[in-house]
This record gives structure tokens, C-alpha cells and sequence, in this order.
């Protein structure tokens, strides 16, 4: 099973700059999207094979998520049943006989860390949320988390310490999801590489000098280590300041 996230910033300006050519060659099982800023009948996607799912914030050209499946699921869940969370449209949960596959696109906490409080109660509330599917079988969760866990995950980290994404409380929300038995699946297979980045600013041509951050993410369930065969960062595919993700298993269904 092939599966890929991707952060597009505006579906209908990605649409624009070449998203269909990249969802072909990327030929995904489950493709999913974060930010797609759009309600569905704004953009006519064809999509022969796929089953789509969408979840649009309730404020217009804000947020939001999808999910494209080859293999339609047992159950689809939008939102995390939180009525203080679910306005965004940050969540998409589909639930397949062999796992449950989430889309998430985590707050952003802003400039002068304005909704870092928020992102701490959106954290717990969406760890939890994880663990709740994890009692009853694995997990795949993908999707923009908008922090870099460690210093190698942004070219600097020195000078973004205490910035949003790559806060102390941020990162340590990070290592509690981690301990509540999930793996980062990059990380999994390349614990030590560096300069490899999902998220390049649009200033100061960020992207062509590599400035850029890992904030993309495959999380699983632990007991879905021995089952990856890849994870991969499409940092060749442009239409974003986001580059594609992606994820490869032997043995989900």
C-alpha cells in the first residue's frame, strides 16, 4: 500500500501548478491533503478510481483536509467529536479493516506563538483521540504537524528556537505522541539524516537554498514498524511550499 500526504496550500492554485501531473506520477492508494482552503464544488476534480472525502473549514478559503482511496473504507469520521475543535475542517479519519488512516493539518501557532495555549489543548485533545483508535487497531496518521521535532529537522534551529513549530512546548507535545506508542516513519528508517525538508518559505528563495523545515509527517502505530518498507519526501514535486510525503507498506489492507 502506497500512501501520500501533501500539504498543497490552495488546491485550486496547486491545481494550477501542476497538481494533477504530480497525483499521477505519485499513483497513491490513499492520497491525502492538507490546506486545501476550498469548499468541494469550487474546483471540479477528477479523480477516475478514487473515492473523495472532504473536510472544509467553516470560514471560506481557510484550512481544511481530504482524502482521495482507491479502496472504499468501512467508516469515514471528519473532525475529533470536540465541538471546540472541529470548525476548522483539520480532520479526516477513515477506517479501513486493517487500520484507521487520519489526515490531520495541526494549528499553526502563529506569529508571537498568539494560539500556541490553543495548540496545547488541540495536542492532548488529538493524542488522546489517537489513542482511542489505537486500542482497537493500528494507526497510520499523515499530515502537516506544523513542528520540527528535532535541531536536525530545520537548517536553523538556533535562530527559530522558541518560534512557532519549533517551540520547546511544541516539540515536547511531539515526544508525548511519541511515547503514547507511535514512530515518526522517517525517522524510523533515516534516524540521522540531514538537510532533508517538506516546508521552504516563499521569502527570501528559501527553497532554493534548502532553508527549509520537516513539519510533514507519517506517524504510526508502533506495532506497524516491521510493515514499512518506505518513507519517502518528494522534495522534487513543486505546486507548494509544501512537498509531498510519502509512506509504503508490505502488509496493510
Amino acid at each position: 500500500m502506497r500512501f501520500i500526504s501533501w500539504n498543497v496550500n490552495g488546491l485550486r492554485a496547486c491545481l494550477k501548478k501542476g497538481f494533477m501531473e504530480s497525483f499521477r506520477t505519485l499513483n497513491a492508494d490513499v492520497f491525502a491533503l492538507q490546506e486545501t482552503k476550498m469548499q468541494p464544488e469550487q474546483a471540479i476534480l477528477e479523480l477516475p478510481g478514487y473515492k473523495q472525502y472532504w473536510n472544509s473549514a467553516e470560514k471560506k478559503g481557510y484550512s481544511g483536509t481530504a482524502v482521495f482511496a482507491r479502496v472504499e473504507p468501512l467508516n469515514v469520521s471528519y473532525g475529533l467529536g470536540i465541538e471546540e475543535h472541529d470548525h476548522e475542517g483539520r480532520v479526516i479519519t477513515l477506517e479501513f479493516p486493517a487500520y484507521y488512516f487520519v489526515t490531520v493539518y495541526t494549528p499553526n501557532s502563529k506569529r508571537g506563538l498568539e494560539r500556541l495555549d490553543y495548540r496545547m489543548t488541540w495536542e492532548d485533545a488529538f493524542r488522546a483521540y489517537l489513542q482511542e483508535l489505537d486500542k482497537k487497531k493500528p494507526v497510520i496518521v499523515c499530515g502537516d504537524l506544523n513542528v520540527a521535532h528535532t535541531e536536525i529537522d530545520l537548517k536553523n534551529p538556533k535562530t527559530n528556537h522558541h518560534n512557532a513549530g519549533f517551540t520547546d512546548e511544541e516539540r515536547g507535545k511531539f515526544d508525548e505522541l511519541l511515547a503514547a506508542g507511535f514512530i515518526d516513519t522517517f525517522r524510523t528508517l533515516h534516524p540521522d539524516q540531514t538537510g532533508i525538508y517538506t516546508w521552504w518559505s516563499y521569502l527570501r528563495k528559501a527553497r532554493d537554498t534548502n532553508a527549509g523545515w520537516r513539519i510533514d509527517y507519517f506517524v504510526t502505530s508502533e506495532r506497524l514498524r516491521e510493515s514499512i518498507e518506505a518513507a519517502t519526501i518528494h522534495n522534487e514535486i513543486y505546486g507548494s511550499d509544501h512537498c509531498p510525503v510519502g509512506l509504503e507498506l508490505c502488509e496493510a489492507k
